[in-house]
């Protein structure tokens, strides 16, 4: 699969908040999800992580402080980072993490 229309793939997911796999660029892997409004619990991650809003809002807190990433912006959340989502979050969100 070398084309992939992210919106309509997230809007066709079946659940919010459960990401879909769309490809791997050598070691990292691209995926989507559909934020829905609801918050998600702290968690962190032994590697870095990208994370793009096409549309939307994501309210992310990293470490406590609360960063608001907009459409067309991209928060890195560095490796070992605490962060969590605020309710309110909703739109298309891109994830670019590596993978084993």
């Amino acid at each position: 699969m070398n084309l992939v229309d992210i919106r309509r793939t997230a809007v066709q997911l079946p659940t919010a908040w459960s990401s879909l796999l769309l490809g791997r660029v050598g070691s990292a892997g691209v995926k989507v999800l559909r934020m829905d409004g609801r918050p998600l619990p702290p968690e962190s991650h032994d590697t870095a992580e990208a994370l793009l809003v096409l549309e939307g809002e994501l309210r992310l807190v990293v470490d406590g402080v609360e960063v608001q990433v907009r459409a067309g912006e991209m928060y890195i959340v560095e490796a070992g980072e605490v962060h969590a989502v605020n309710s309110g979050s909703r739109g298309t969100l891109v994830i670019v993490e590596r993978t084993s």
